[in-house]
């Protein structure tokens, strides 16, 4: 008989139960009776390499959205493009980080990509490399998602940081994120729904990132993010 005690599995219903009380303690709205999500004989994580490399890949896409923004297509197009052949993350863009790589894109697929960091957030936080983004109040440390990458001087060395998070904890979150967003969503619907300090934006795009982990579509912003 083993000495170890086997990791009892979670129930997509405790995981509920138990985040109806993190999001009541908040002063949250919360909905007790909104669905279940899968539970983790249901789903499955996308490889560990794969969300390495569409972490680098939006991050890289992202810089060159702000370039454009400022009147600095061609010259960002040069470099970053560049970086995204050196860590070999040019299969991984989707089609909006593509056409804003190509320069086909509207002002407003530029300021889109921009809230990509908050998706990226959630891919970063899933690899182990941030602690923790529990109560998405305020975007994240943009310099430090920078520097994620930045510092790296090749894939293999960003692989370094991943300590990548089990399939629990990743779902818990996910499960907390989609309730969130039941909030955030009655809120924009009926304005008198107590949200707490969350950021409705942030809360959309980190649920988006959460999602993609466990989803079989390939671009993020094809998922359907339903409440």
């Amino acid at each position: 008989m083993s000495i170890f005690k086997k990791k009892k599995v979670k129930s997509a219903e405790q995981r509920r139960a138990e985040n109806n009380e993190k999001i009541k303690n908040l002063g949250i709205a919360c909905y007790e009776k909104l669905p279940v999500l899968e539970d983790a004989s249901q789903v499955k994580i996308r490889p560990e390499e794969e969300i390495c490399k569409k972490a680098i890949a939006t991050l890289l896409a992202i810089q060159v959205a702000f370039d454009a923004l400022n009147d600095d297509f061609e010259n960002s197009k040069a470099m970053f493009n560049k970086f995204i052949n050196e860590y070999g993350v040019s299969g991984c863009l989707n089609e909006k980080e593509n056409n804003v790589l190509n320069g086909k894109y509207t002002k407003q697929d530029l300021y889109d990509l921009t809230w990509s960091y908050e998706t990226y957030w959630s891919l970063v936080w899933a690899l182990g490399i941030v602690d923790d983004i529990s109560i998405p109040s305020s975007p994240c440390d943009c310099e430090r998602a920078i520097r994620i990458v930045g510092d790296c001087k090749d894939f293999s060395e960003f692989k370094k940081q991943v300590k990548m998070r089990d399939i629990d904890e990743i779902l818990d979150m996910l499960d907390l994120y989609y309730r969130y967003h039941w909030a955030t969503t009655e809120h924009r619907i009926r304005p008198d729904t107590p949200i707490g300090d969350l950021n409705d934006e942030v809360v959309t795009e980190r649920r988006k990132g959460l999602e993609w982990l466990i989803s079989d579509v390939y671009d993020w912003n094809e998922i359907s993010l339903d409440t």
